[in-house]
Order: C-alpha cells, then sequence, then structure tokens
C-alpha cells in the first residue's frame, strides 16, 4: 500500500481486458457508454447536410443497420441530437430533421440577438481575459492568407466559451447554446457545398475580443448586436444560394424525404 501524503500517477485500463468476470448487462452498458460518440459526428454530419433542404425523417432501423449498433446507442445519439435542437419528435413518435427555413433562421437569429449581448454583460468579470489575450495574440501572428470561414467558426466557439457561457445564469446559457447548435450545424454544412466564405468575420470577431480585452463590456455588447444582425443577413443569402442548387445528395440510407403524416 502507498504511504500517506504521497502522491503517485493513477494507472487506468480498459476494464474489460483485465481479465474480470463482468457481467453481461454491465459489459453491453461499458461498451455503449461510449459508442455514440463514435457515430455522433458522423450523424450529425450527415443531418446538418440535410436542414437546409428541407424535412427529412430519421429512420431509427436504418441508421442501427447502417452503424453496426444497437437500438440503445441509436438512441442515445437521437437523444443528444434532440437536447442540442437539431432534430425533433412529430406527435407520431417519429424523429425528424429540418426544414432551416428562411423564416426560421430570422427568428433564431432575432433570439440570439436578444439573449447573447445580455449574457455578455452578465458575463462580466468571469470572462476568461487570459484566454483572450492568447487568442488576440494567436491572430495577432497568424498569416492572413490561412484566415476564412474555419477561423470565424473557431472565432464565435471561443466568444461562447471564453465569454458568453460564464454568465451565472445556466438556464440562460442552455437557452442560447440550444438556439445555436442547428445553425452552427448549418454554417458547417453550407461551407463544405463551397459556398463563398465570409472574409471580414474574421476580423469582427477579433475587434470584439479586442473590446472585451479592454473591458469594454458595454461597447461589446452593442458590437456584438450589431454583429449578429450582419451575421443573420449573411445566412439568409447563403441559403438562397443553396435554393438553385437542387436536392441533397443525403449518401445515407437512414434519412429520408419526409411525406405528409
Amino acid at each position: 500500500m502507498g504511504c500517506a501524503g504521497t502522491s503517485a500517477e493513477p494507472v487506468r485500463h480498459d476494464i474489460g481486458k483485465l481479465g474480470l468476470r463482468i457481467p453481461n448487462e454491465i459489459d453491453a452498458a461499458l461498451q455503449n457508454r461510449g459508442l455514440w460518440e463514435v457515430v455522433y459526428e458522423e450523424v450529425e454530419s450527415a443531418v446538418a447536410a440535410c436542414l437546409i433542404f428541407g424535412e427529412f425523417r430519421i429512420i431509427e432501423s436504418e441508421l442501427g443497420d447502417y452503424y453496426g449498433v444497437s437500438r440503445t446507442v441509436v438512441r442515445d445519439v437521437l437523444g443528444r441530437l434532440h437536447e442540442r435542437g437539431i432534430i425533433a419528435k412529430t406527435s407520431s413518435s417519429h424523429w425528424i430533421v429540418g426544414p432551416l427555413t428562411a423564416e426560421s433562421v430570422r427568428e433564431r437569429f432575432q433570439v440570439r440577438r436578444l439573449l447573447e449581448p445580455e449574457a455578455l454583460r452578465l458575463a462580466g468579470d468571469r470572462i476568461d481575459l487570459e484566454k483572450i489575450a492568447q487568442l488576440l495574440e494567436r491572430e495577432r501572428t497568424r498569416d492572413p492568407a490561412k484566415q476564412g470561414a474555419a477561423d470565424w467558426m473557431q472565432l464565435e466557439r471561443d466568444l461562447m466559451e471564453f465569454c458568453i457561457f460564464r454568465a451565472p445564469n445556466q438556464h440562460l446559457v442552455e437557452l442560447i447554446r440550444h438556439n445555436q447548435m442547428p445553425l452552427a450545424a448549418a454554417s458547417r454544412a453550407l461551407t463544405k457545398l463551397g459556398l463563398p466564405e465570409d472574409e471580414i468575420a474574421v476580423s469582427e470577431y477579433l475587434m470584439l475580443f479586442e473590446l472585451i480585452a479592454a473591458r469594454a463590456i458595454e461597447a461589446a455588447a452593442v458590437y456584438l448586436n450589431n454583429h449578429l444582425t450582419a451575421l443573420a443577413e449573411k445566412n439568409l443569402a447563403r441559403l438562397k444560394i443553396v435554393a438553385v442548387i437542387g436536392e441533397a445528395q443525403v449518401g445515407v440510407p437512414y434519412l429520408t424525404l419526409r411525406e405528409s403524416e
């Protein structure tokens, strides 16, 4: 046995490889616990690609067969998508995706303008200024030729993590997170389609971080409101481009255009 007061690095091994006799129920639970994470990213990507093309239904049995996973794992994946506001459930218990229409985009951005600047104000002294200073230094030394859509989306995530999600009101934070998820998923899908990148969003986020770093929180909140107004119009413009592309190339059997019920 180790002596009191000493410290040692714990040795971690897969419990399934230790030669222990584990009941089947516990073994299955251990496997399922992390398995949904393996397929979640792929399912979210496929679902996000459909959001902008209409309303689709997710066939649970097809999803399970496609990834070779149990119904428990399928429920875990769909449950997480539902929590994040990316899919919904009908009165007949069918899982559906979309549609992310121009109207719903406007409404979600209206909610963002109402909630996110206020959360920034509430965050106040809780904002991680050290992280923001590191971020600004990183961006100052970055090659401008490498800045693009991926960078502004990362900066938006940084804004959430270091600032807005620091607000001392978890209910407000969850409302913001829930509202934003479908927009973020659709934005990733639009970028994958090769739509024009937002070339000025990076500079807008950096200006916002500069204001926050200077502790000009009220000015930052006003700037954020204006930024979100412009971002809403950019997203609507991108959706209009998608409208002329045609139907989505789904590529997975568990997503199908939804018929009227």
